[in-house]
């Protein structure tokens, strides 16, 4: 049940008690008339509200964070919309209205046999990154919600594991604190809001202060969001790395 129907039934339940006393209890009558009144308006105004969400453009970027796949072509409902994208690239955003669209993904400038062929629903008024994930025999294309808003000022950081045999990791000061624990692949953290700075942060084996990855000199500016994305391989080529991405 959405919340207008919720209001919509406070609104039916209050109107009944209304007539029930109507003529027994003027002063009842009248408190669950108001009441009634009360709720209807704030259905109406939900509704309004949803109309308005409904119709706002949504925000969708592809990351290619597959390691030993080639560079690919990505389209959308048929349409290819990024052209020879390769491992760590990141799009800008497109703007999509919300509804449900099929990805496909093939290898650049093919279109015979698709790498990832996916369908997604998008949200009114979101922001997301599909990122192309796995190795190139169990590919994967997931969504990431983003959120760029931040309180004037600040800064906002998450993580998310795409390094597709890295253990679980914390992320954290480099030698102090953890920012983000225990990350398995394909997870992602929540936000972070902190204070403007440049740090040097470390990946290290979830629980532990085994080092898998040094991530030096993050740069974090006032009024902007980041995610920290991990890419590649422990074993093997590409190695392990990170990309610090807006938004």
């Amino acid at each position: 049940m959405n919340k207008q129907q919720e209001l919509l039934n406070k609104a039916a339940m209050y109107d009944l008690l209304s007539g029930y006393y109507k003529y027994n209890d003027p002063s009842k009558h009248i408190h669950f008339y108001q009441k009634h009144l009360k709720y209807m308006n704030a259905a109406i105004r939900e509704q309004q509200m949803d109309i308005y969400r409904a119709s706002q453009p949504s925000y969708v970027r592809v990351l290619h964070a597959v390691p030993d796949a080639p560079n690919v072509d990505v389209y959308i409902n048929a349409n290819r919309v990024l052209r020879d994208v390769a491992f760590k690239d990141i799009s800008d955003y497109l703007t999509l209205p919300a509804g449900k669209y099929h990805i496909d993904i093939y290898p650049a400038g093919t279109g015979v046999s698709t790498l990832i062929s996916k369908k997604v629903k998008i949200e009114p008024g979101k922001v997301y990154t599909l990122a192309a994930a796995g190795t190139s025999n169990k590919l994967q294309l997931l969504p990431y919600l983003d959120d760029p808003a931040v309180p004037p000022g600040e800064t906002k950081l998450k993580f998310i594991h795409l390094s597709p045999d890295a253990p679980s990791v914390d992320i954290g000061v480099k030698g102090g604190d953890t920012v983000f624990a225990d990350i398995s692949y394909k997870e992602a953290s929540d936000y972070l809001t902190l204070t403007p700075m440049t740090v040097n942060l470390e990946a290290r084996k979830a629980g532990t202060k085994d080092k898998v990855l040094d991530i030096p000199n993050v740069k974090l500016e006032p009024n902007q969001s980041y995610t920290v994305v991990a890419v590649g391989l422990v074993e093997g080529t590409p190695e392990l790395e990170v990309l610090l991405l807006k938004g």
